[in-house]
């Protein structure tokens, strides 16, 4: 055997065993979505095939014959897991239809399958042309919305300043306008549209740090974060994702700020720990106390502008109409408690001084390909 006959042998079985763990993504994805159906619906749902195509009109497809839900491979291999998740969960709906309701006979997107989507959490118009979650996130919307994010993208771009008394002015600026646009939107009582979407990658086991990063972006950036099942590819199993929901605008601040944040504690780390060979549970300290340190920088500016909207009580005021989508939502949830593991407190305060100089400005290397830095997309 050559050694370009082994190496095209061995990459033919990467693709297979990367196959059959997206495959198995889907079943243990379609297992998940079941739990928000009654007891009676679930047992009615038999598990389907599942297969992967190249297909060019549409993102996925129902075949009742064959009882198989097929994906785009384009989808799955080119896009972040959740929005195959909302294409699988339509694709479901028509399976529901089918077998449940019995409506062989009604066109695609009739009355019985915009029930199924109701009880299945779906999106109706996640098929044909639609376009993806993520298309939609970094696409935005027309309108007030935008407006108000071109005016905070050029305060944080001030935020950049190398004075730092510049550049904290700048991002204090750009957290009232946020705060002022959202109180706006409490007072009138106006419609809001709520979309759902992970931040950071799922995985069988997050640091301290991803948990208090997530408070912090519940506290202050109005969105607010449950922690889900989701399927981890590279391990073939379930695991657990921040998802956060909000308007879209308000996930693409939160998601900038996570993904801005996450750089920097990595970035920090590294020279923090160039000469200590400190471990992991020493970076989580550190990590904890650059989210504590940059929490009580938010939380003095807020009280320092108290006399205006962005103060930290008003920033924490609640949503109703996205208290009601989550219900929706998540019909079912806990409350998990996590033990706090011994911490080195010198290692957490160096992490506090440093978390209190963090600054999040427009970044030069935003992108949007995986959903990440979006705010300048």
């Amino acid at each position: 055997m050559t050694k370009r006959t082994a190496e095209r042998q061995e990459e033919l079985f990467s693709r297979e065993a990367w196959d059959r763990s997206l495959l198995h993504g889907l079943a243990c994805e379609w297992e998940k979505s079941l739990w928000v159906l009654s007891p009676s619906h679930r047992k009615m749902m038999r598990p389907p095939l599942f297969s992967l195509r190249a297909m060019e009109d549409r993102w996925g497809s129902w075949s009742g014959k064959k009882r198989e839900i097929s994906l785009s491979w384009n989808l799955v291999l080119n896009h972040p897991w959740d929005a195959v998740c909302e294409v699988l969960l339509h694709e479901m709906a028509h399976q529901f239809t089918e077998e449940v309701f019995g409506a062989h006979h009604e066109s695609p997107h009739g009355p019985q399958f915009q029930k199924a989507c109701q009880l299945l959490r779906a999106n109706p118009k996640a098929s044909g042309n639609y376009k993806l979650l993520d298309e939609r996130i970094v696409q935005g919307s027309a309108g007030g919305e935008d407006r108000i994010m071109v005016r905070v993208k050029k305060l944080m771009a001030l935020a950049g300043s190398p004075n730092q008394h510049e550049a904290e002015a700048a991002m204090g600026k750009a957290h009232e306008l946020i705060a002022r646009y959202n109180l706006d939107l409490l007072a009138q009582e106006e419609k809001r549209n709520f979309t759902s979407v992970f931040v950071g990658r799922p995985a069988l086991r997050h640091p301290p740090e991803d948990y208090a990063l997530a408070h912090l972006l519940q506290d202050s950036y109005f969105v607010r974060g449950i922690w889900v099942s989701a399927y981890v590819p590279a391990r073939s199993k379930m695991g657990r994702v921040l998802e956060i929901s909000g308007t879209i605008q308000n996930i693409k601040m939160a998601s900038y700020v996570h993904d801005f944040v996450r750089r920097f504690i990595h970035s920090q780390w590294a020279a923090y720990n160039k000469n200590r060979s400190l471990n992991r549970h020493r970076q989580a300290d550190f990590a904890l106390g650059i989210v504590e340190g940059f929490r009580s920088k938010l939380e003095t500016q807020g009280k320092e502008e108290g006399k205006g909207p962005a103060s930290l009580a008003l920033i924490k005021m609640e949503d109703p109409l996205l208290k009601e989508y989550l219900a929706y939502k998540y019909p079912h949830t806990v409350q998990i408690q996590r033990g706090v593991a011994r911490q080195d407190k010198n290692v957490l305060q160096d992490g506090k001084r440093i978390g209190r100089k963090l600054v999040i400005a427009k970044g030069i290397t935003e992108h949007g390909g995986s959903r990440g830095l979006l705010i300048g997309s």
